[in-house]
């Protein structure tokens, strides 16, 4: 069976707070890095999984992505297929 890789990435809606982000950028104005207007925190997830075809990995992508990798109140994310 095939297997596709993935990376899905998730990060805080604009209307949500991101206390890290505001902290990071703190931090780097402390250390004498001067401009960063905002600054926001995010993550990535690589994963790698078995499918059909690059449609069905796709659709399963979608399913984890929406109902485990992100919380849908006050997360969005996007899915980028990666070459095998």
């Amino acid at each position: 069976m095939p297997r596709f890789k993935a990376r899905v990435l998730v990060r805080l809606r604009p209307s949500v707070l991101d206390p890290a982000g505001e902290a990071a950028r703190s931090a780097a104005l402390r250390l004498g890095v001067d401009g960063v207007q905002s600054l926001r925190i995010g993550k990535a997830v690589d994963v790698q999984l078995e499918a059909p075809d690059e449609s069905e990995a796709r659709r399963r992508l979608e399913q984890l992505s929406d109902r485990l990798l992100a919380n849908p109140v006050i997360e969005d994310w996007t899915l980028e297929m990666l070459n095998s």
